[in-house]
């Protein structure tokens, strides 16, 4: 049975389709990995003849990608499908929530988690967690962000993303693995790790 992981925050510019592409590129050499685009504007969709080694789809219906018969599902999420999100976390084992590291942005992701929260009421086997994401390489994170998101209940990750060209180009060089910033494949395998440690592949 398929293993699904839904990259999910209901605030848009926070990075969800670099992420899910290069967890995707990250995992594609031990299993076999679909991308799935639920945004009907097609972004990540869009990469398909550029990454002919990746199965990237288009689906938006919820039955239809449970039907796939890869062994890891990434699902990359609109902000503006809030609304379905739920029946989404429902069919996951694992929800990534990225944010980045300003006040704002850190509070907007509180009814993300609220709709992970509920799923997990139904789903007690969905686990999830927080990624700090984009964040410029030498400014540290405050204190006073990693207080509220202690504050949320909700596991945040070791790992943090930082702001790189490398992760800015990646939908055109096919994922920072391919290029030579050592820096940003640690951070993209370390996140991956931390995930696999949270579901059983």
């Amino acid at each position: 049975m398929s293993k699904i992981i839904t990259i999910a925050h209901q605030k848009g510019g926070v990075g969800k389709s670099t992420l899910a592409l290069n967890l995707a590129v990250c995992f594609q050499d031990q299993l076999s990995v679909a991308l799935v685009d639920t945004d009907l504007q097609g972004s990540i969709a869009d990469l398909k003849d550029d990454l002919p080694e990746l199965s990237i789809i288009q689906e938006d219906i919820f039955e239809n990608i449970r039907q796939l018969k890869h062994q890891l599902i990434i699902i990359d999420t609109p902000p503006y499908l809030s609304n379905r999100l739920p029946d989404l976390f429902l069919i996951s084992d694992y929800v990534l929530i990225p944010t980045k590291a300003g006040f704002f942005d850190v509070m907007a992701i509180r009814s993300t988690i609220a709709l992970v929260k509920q799923a997990q009421k139904k789903h007690s086997q969905l686990n999830a967690g927080i990624v700090l994401n984009m964040i410029k390489p030498r400014s540290g994170v405050t204190g006073e962000v990693q207080e509220l998101l202690k504050g949320f209940d909700m596991p945040l990750l070791n790992t943090v993303i930082h702001d790189r060209v490398s992760f800015t180009r990646s939908p055109i060089t096919g994922g920072v693995l391919s290029g030579d910033d050592s820096k940003a494949k640690e951070e993209i395998t370390g996140l991956a790790e931390e995930i696999v440690n949270s579901i059983i592949l």
